[in-house]
């Protein structure tokens, strides 16, 4: 199978139930079709998309071929009343910077998928130095080093060129590649005691700083499913897919400049997330 295959979500949320995933092309730089309109011009939007679906399009090709099966029992999970963060356990330790030791029930799933999508559409995995940390604390073991392979032919000398990065991923001197996902709210659709699916609605910025760049820094929003499995005493990923949305009306804020936004990025951490 090639780069330019479809590859489906089997979530089931929203009106079709299926992915379409743009592949990076054999050559020349990333095109996407801008999906909502804001302040800044047609072309600057439609690059900036056209990099977030590359990044996104290459994390799908990379799980190509995963088992997306769910357990049989119902959705019983907590409603839209109970959105504040609760948690009976907090996660005991981060290895590659990714929390670890997520409780075995409902909201442990939950706080696990929602870190791991953090880190699967972050600016780490394209790098290769960190890319092989993440896979292992992320995925179960059986499936790390295939998709480590495919990962690895994913995010080609050529993909992070069309993104505007060398070879070890990382930007031009001066400026600084942005991936960071913010996981909104979450929602199980099947639960059992050795496997969980859960919807992770996220929000995100991505897109490269300094005052020169053709793909500045924009925001996007998404739903990731992740297929997870119990395994050595923890949450792992199986396998996961994503779509575009939902996506809120754009507001009337005033875009930051480049300098602001590299500011920003350098003197704001991410979170942990837990229910």
């Amino acid at each position: 199978m090639s780069l330019g295959d479809e590859y489906e979500n089997t979530s089931g949320y929203g009106g079709t139930g299926q992915t379409r995933t743009r592949m990076p092309d054999s050559g020349g730089g990333p095109h996407g079709s801008g999906r909502r309109g804001g302040r800044a011009s047609s072309r600057s939007l439609v690059t900036v998309v056209g990099v977030v679906v590359l990044l996104i399009a290459a994390i799908a090709f990379a799980n190509r071929g995963g088992d997306d099966s769910s357990t049989d029992e119902t959705d019983d999970s907590p409603k839209a009343a109970a959105t504040a963060p609760s948690g009976e356990k907090p996660v005991r330790s981060a290895n590659a910077g990714i929390p670890s030791g997520f409780a075995h029930d409902r909201q442990g799933a939950e706080s696990a998928a929602a870190n791991y999508a953090v880190a699967l559409v972050s600016a780490d995995i394209l790098k290769p130095a960190k890319r092989t940390e993440i896979v292992q604390q992320v995925f179960v073991a059986d499936k790390q080093a295939s998709l480590e392979d495919r990962f690895n032919k994913a995010y080609s000398k050529e993909f992070l060129s069309n993104v505007g990065l060398d070879e070890n991923g990382e930007a031009a001197p001066g400026s600084a590649y942005v991936s960071r996902t913010m996981p909104i709210g979450t929602k199980v659709t099947s639960y059992s005691d050795t496997a969980a699916a859960v919807e992770v609605w996220c929000s995100g910025v991505f897109g490269t700083t300094g005052e020169n760049t053709t793909n500045p820094v924009s925001s996007d929003w998404f739903t990731m499913t992740l297929q997870l499995r119990w395994a050595d005493g923890d949450w792992k990923v199986d396998s996961f897919a994503q779509k575009d949305g939902p996506a809120p009306v754009p507001g009337d804020n005033r875009a930051s400049t480049a300098e602001e936004m590299a500011k920003a990025v350098e003197e704001y951490g991410g979170f942990t997330y837990a229910r």
